[in-house]
């Protein structure tokens, strides 16, 4: 594929050296069960990733460690080669073990070959932003931002970001490379982050909250439905499109490996909440 159609959904935000479309895709459900093996019907994981690409999406974030390699190998299939306004966002730092659980992998020659793993089941010669998923309880991260600061050095990497973090571990990363993108945690039902994603669109750094519609388990919650009936909306575009207006910083990658639930994220994109619906979402958190 060469080319990409449609407009770019939720405005744009400039990462790094690329200017993409708030509404990214998160390829994280197009492997098997929990994340891990091949997907039931891997025919409709590709047209998912067609389906997004002819929407407006231009960028998607995944990892080496979904299925583990199945989801960067139907990526590249479906894909490549890519467009060149769209930009791959991966992860390093875990793997599974034959069950299937997930492992920390946050060794200097874990990450590095990450990295080369993550390059070759994606078909690139270059990665355009790595995200270091940091696990909880790490403590200082400066010796391994290091290690893929020294990647990137190597033009391995264009350009890093980090996740699971504190505002404390993003500063001590800053010190060793600049960071383009933070990726926590965070919904309209868990909103612990709301003065980090604040300092962070200060700085002009990107927040790219995960389970951005509640994780594995929807969202449920009776305000979120109430509004949504109101606006002639679903819940899950509501709550898409209060995060799109929480922060000019905020980007979304939710993921499904439904073309329909795809194209109801892309319309939340385009749903203008009033103020009074801001106001009542606001406290559900």
């Amino acid at each position: 594929m060469s080319t990409t159609t449609g407009t770019r959904p939720g405005g744009t935000w400039t990462l790094g050296d690329r200017t993409i479309g708030r509404v990214g895709y998160g390829a994280m459900q197009l492997a098997g069960p929990h994340v891990f093996g091949p997907p039931k019907d891997r025919d409709a994981a590709i047209a998912v990733l067609r389906e997004a690409l002819a929407l407006g999406i231009d960028h998607i974030d995944t990892s080496d460690f979904y299925g583990p390699h199945v989801t960067n190998e139907i990526i590249k299939e479906a894909l490549h080669p890519y467009p060149e306004q769209l930009t791959l966002v991966t992860k390093i730092g875990a793997l599974r073990d034959e069950q299937g659980a997930w492992l920390p992998a946050l060794g200097a020659d874990q990450l590095k070959q990450a990295v080369h793993d993550n390059l070759e089941h994606l078909g690139l010669d270059v990665l355009p932003v790595v995200n270091l998923r940091i696990m909880e309880g790490a403590g200082s991260i400066a010796a391994l931002f290091e290690v893929v600061a020294g990647l990137q050095q190597e033009g391995l990497i264009r350009h890093l970001g980090i996740s699971e973090v504190t505002a404390e571990q993003i500063a001590e990363a800053q010190t060793v490379a600049p960071v383009v993108c933070v990726q926590n945690q965070y919904n309209l039902a868990h909103r612990g982050d709301d003065a980090l994603i604040d300092a962070l669109a200060a700085q002009g750094i990107a927040y790219v909250p995960y389970f951005p519609l509640g994780g594995f388990s929807p969202l449920q919650s009776a305000t979120l439905s109430g509004v949504a009936e109101r606006l002639g909306a679903t819940p899950m575009a509501v709550a898409l499109a209060w995060l799109l207006q929480r922060s000019p910083n905020i980007l979304l990658i939710p993921g499904t490996s439904s073309i329909d639930h795809l194209r109801e994220n892309v319309a939340g994109a385009a749903l203008d909440l009033p103020a009074d619906a801001v106001a009542e979402l606001d406290t559900i958190g």
